[in-house]
């Protein structure tokens, strides 16, 4: 970017993102400082980054700082980023300051945006393997974990973007060509305050030239409506009216980038089910916008391969089925993981991050065999079924007891009948007994393979 040669720029945090961020700024001169809570982490990149300062818990910019760009986790609430506001100096995320390095090419890569509560990775993979399959030179980026500015700085012509809440609060400018909000449900409360300004940010991917939406989601279908795009379309499940992409005789059926036109076989598409057909219709929607044919919306979600800790079928002893859902890490996720089955031991529990489990036990308290419950918010889900469910057999094990889920998997073990499903559908965060979502399925796995001798 040869607007920031030769000013200041302090990255706030050492993370991927972070090191990504200052590597792209010091291509483009500048003067960079890094800052993080972490001085391990800061270590970590003095070899990496040898002409960047590394300053440890940074709680005001340095003098002279022109911009700041943070890692996306950071709340605007933070000391430093606070500090940085109140002197008028800029804060933007690494995906904005992709987006504005990006538009000082002559010939900027195509985005294709992904958001939602639940199902963006899935269709952002699945987005990427159906460009690829039409011959784009395309790659998944975002909060899929591929930095944006690595795909940027690599040449990636058309950039499958995946974007968290957080990611769209950190970038005001971005408007990719076709952006898609599969689903919005109560997640992150505790960072953006409320509903109503986590709907704002994740409505943020519906301000390009192309927005998509889930017609069975009635906040969705609110904020595509007053979308400022140019095109609106809609996807469903049900057959679709023009304008609209949705399903019809076990074929996903075009409607709104075509006449009326059959792309691929329902039972092909995985992960099977709800949830996986709706990520696909998604998927299909950017790439029709973008203009790939037919066949390769078929041969991309044909030859797709669902990523781990979504919904996988670890092993099956004495008639009882033991799946892993770890990725399900809010409320909204859980419940169409649960809804995949008829009887259900369930093993649930972490940070809720201030998102209500009332509703999602109350409509799936007739699928529970019992409820096995771990994690720092664990009887904030007990009390739930007690109120919901008061005759399935619940099991809170004490701190200390699930890590690595051993006594989880067992006393599930004991609880459950055959034909039943021992289903890890957390319906919350995991970073308060492990590194993150797949470290807990791991733990998970690993639990069910020693139990079933596998």
């Amino acid at each position: 970017m040869t607007k920031l040669a030769g000013s200041r720029v302090l990255v706030a945090g050492a993370g991927v993102t972070g090191r990504s961020a200052a590597e792209a700024l010091l291509a483009a001169g500048a003067e960079v400082v890094v800052t993080d809570s972490s001085p391990e982490r800061l270590m970590a990149l003095e070899s990496l980054l040898e002409s960047v300062e590394l300053v440890p818990g940074l709680t005001e910019p340095p003098a002279g700082t022109s911009l700041v760009v943070t890692s996306p986790g950071w709340q605007p609430s933070s000391p430093l980023l606070a500090a940085s506001a109140s002197a008028g100096i800029e804060v933007i995320g690494e995906v904005e300051l992709a987006w504005r390095m990006a538009a000082e090419l002559a010939d900027p890569p195509v985005w294709l945006a992904v958001t939602g509560t639940n199902g963006k990775t899935t269709t952002v993979g699945m987005l990427e393997s159906i460009l690829q399959a039409a011959g784009a030179d395309a790659v998944a980026c975002g909060n899929v974990g591929l930095p944006v500015v690595d795909a940027l700085l690599a040449g990636r012509r058309v950039l499958a973007v995946e974007l968290s809440s957080f990611q769209l609060h950190w970038a005001p400018s971005v408007r990719p060509q076709a952006g898609a909000l599969l689903n919005l449900a109560e997640d992150h409360l505790d960072w953006h305050g409320g509903m109503g300004p986590y709907a704002r940010a994740k409505a943020r991917v519906l301000t390009g030239e192309v927005a998509i939406g889930w017609l069975e989601d009635e906040l969705v279908v609110d904020l595509l409506q007053d979308a400022p795009a140019r095109d609106k379309v809609g996807f469903t499940l049900e057959e679709p009216a023009a304008g609209q992409l949705g399903v019809r005789d076990g074929w996903l059926v075009d409607r709104a980038f075509a006449d009326d036109e059959p792309l691929v076989e329902v039972a092909k598409i995985r992960p099977a089910g709800p949830p996986g057909i709706a990520d696909a219709l998604a998927a299909t929607a950017l790439a029709r916008a973008y203009g790939v044919p037919s066949e390769a919306v078929r041969e991309g979600l044909e030859s797709f391969e669902p990523a781990a800790h979504r919904a996988v079928l670890v092993g099956t002893a004495d008639d009882i089925r033991y799946v892993n859902d770890s990725k399900a890490t809010n409320p909204h996720a859980a419940v169409a993981s649960l809804r995949a089955f008829d009887s259900v031991v369930w093993i649930a529990g972490g940070l809720l991050k201030g998102a209500s489990v009332e509703e999602m036990v109350r409509s799936e308290a007739h699928r529970l065999r019992a409820a096995v419950l771990i994690g720092q918010d664990r009887q904030v889900v007990a009390d739930a079924l007690a109120r919901h469910a008061p005759d399935v057999p619940v099991r809170v094990l004490d701190p200390g007891d699930d890590e690595p889920m051993t006594v989880a998997v067992r006393a599930a073990r004991e609880l459950a009948r055959p034909g039943d499903t021992v289903l890890l559908a957390p319906a919350a965060a995991s970073m308060d007994m492990f590194t993150d979502y797949a470290h807990r399925g791991q733990a998970f796995t690993a639990a069910v393979q020693e139990l079933i001798g596998r």
